[in-house]
């Protein structure tokens, strides 16, 4: 009987730490526009939000490394976050209102009416 019951519990046991659990933190890579420190502050700010553990913008790539609580904030939240401080992603480009609201020196788009 004894035996029985060490099987069956490393049964249970192996079952129960054998099960694989999806973390909660996606990590993402995406372009964020921007031409100088200033925009890396921001955008970094930025994302100093609730559900975001790690952000960090590269000036030199332009690229954006977001990990993130899946439960708390969404990809798109991320995308609009950054949007709405006068900044296009891959996914969401800034409105010309809140683009004209960025410093003049990160100005980053090319086309003069915005």
């Amino acid at each position: 009987m004894k035996n029985i019951l060490i099987i069956v519990l490393t049964i249970i046991s192996t079952t129960a730490f054998g099960q694989k659990q999806k973390s909660k933190y996606q990590e993402i890579n995406f372009k964020v526009s921007g031409v100088c420190e200033m925009c890396e502050d921001r955008i970094e700010k930025v994302l100093d939000a609730p559900g975001i553990r790690v952000a960090d913008w590269d000036l030199d790539t332009h690229n954006c490394k977001v990990v993130f609580n899946t439960t708390k904030i969404s990809e798109l939240e991320i995308h609009n976050l950054i949007a709405g401080i006068g900044h296009d992603t891959d996914k969401v480009k800034a409105s010309k209102e809140s683009y004209d609201n960025l410093h003049g020196c990160c100005k980053y788009r090319s086309d003069v009416n915005h």
